[in-house]
């Protein structure tokens, strides 16, 4: 059994080194935050959306904010477990489970609001937007929406930038989706006052056309979400947070060549959410057999090399399988 502990990798969390831990504990906290902050926000924006579509629309995109902070702390409590008969590779890949699940309920509710903002501007409905007594004094409801818009949409701004600087350390994609949604919603806050200003000059489509810009950009999150965690869960060559070839692919197949005892080597990849496993074959130089030493010297170099590569598994072969030899080409 010494030998089949020696073999295990782990994959838990406890398999960042610390310094992501760290950053884990903080992202952690920021999506806290960030759930407070879309509580009152959600409050804020329900009370004066009224009738106006635009204001629905960002109220919706509001309530769908929720679904990564939610994902992202899901996933980082299941990675806590350890690895098990039934799952032999750990429960990293419940970060690409919760992007799955944030993708696709983003593209169905930007794609429904889509319709409904489509259909109330083809039958020219013309939202009410009329006053209310505050302070004693007439207050015309769009500038309450407006000024609401306003402040709601500096809070995550500002936390989007700052989970940015800790998704790339991390390689977490969901942590990078939320941020990147954050970060962007200064164009739905927009686009929902100049609607509403626009249906107080008289421009009854303004608001419509808004409502449709803000589903857009829900239907645009959910695409690219929902593209890049299939594309991850169906075993694809990983890639970096911005959809490139992760940068660590041919650095440790490099380094894998530079053995001694070492003709040539290739390998494969499967992203688990913050690790990678790597499955390399190498071909050993005539008359260098390598025996079980080598091999966990090879093993233990390429998991030390970089910390995401933490479930390496080395197959000496006689000749590179052909496909990863074409990828290469």
């Amino acid at each position: 059994m010494a030998g089949v502990d020696e073999a295990s990798t782990g994959l838990r969390v406890d398999a960042l080194p610390e310094k992501q831990r760290e950053l884990l504990r903080k992202a952690e906290r920021l999506e806290w935050i960030t759930i407070g902050a879309l509580v009152v926000t959600i409050t804020m924006v329900g009370v004066v959306a009224g009738q106006s579509q635009a204001m629905k629309a960002a109220w919706a995109e509001d309530l769908l904010s929720f679904l990564p902070p939610i994902a992202f702390l899901v996933a980082t409590r299941m990675i806590r477990k350890k690895p098990d008969a039934k799952h032999p590779y750990g429960h990293h890949r419940a970060v690409a489970v919760g992007h799955v699940v944030a993708g696709s309920a983003l593209l169905a509710m930007g794609s429904y609001l889509i319709i409904s903002s489509a259909m109330g501007l083809i039958e020219m409905e013309r939202p009410p937007i009329g006053t209310v007594v505050l302070f004693g004094h007439s207050i015309w409801i769009g500038w309450l929406m407006v000024a609401v818009m306003a402040v709601t949409s500096i809070v995550p701004v500002v936390l989007g930038r700052m989970k940015l600087k800790l998704a790339e350390p991390l390689q977490d994609k969901v942590l990078y989706a939320d941020a990147d949604m954050n970060k962007a919603d200064w164009m739905t806050g927009l686009a929902t006052i100049v609607g509403v200003l626009g249906v107080g000059i008289g421009l009854w489509w303004a608001d419509a056309v808004a409502a449709i810009v803000v589903s857009l950009s829900i239907v645009w999150d959910g695409v690219t979400n929902l593209r890049t965690a299939v594309r991850d869960l169906t075993d694809a060559r990983p890639t970096d947070l911005d959809g490139n070839k992760h940068p660590i692919l041919d650095k440790a197949v490099n380094a894998a060549q530079r053995v001694d005892w070492v003709r040539d080597a290739a390998a494969r990849f499967r992203d688990l959410g913050h690790v990678l496993h790597m499955e390399v074959f190498v071909v050993p130089r005539p008359g260098h057999e390598p025996g079980v030493d080598k091999l966990r010297a090879l093993r233990e170099m390429l998991e030390e090399f970089n910390y995401q590569l933490h479930d390496v598994v080395v197959t000496v072969v006689e000749e590179i399988p052909e496909f990863l030899v074409e990828e290469d080409r």
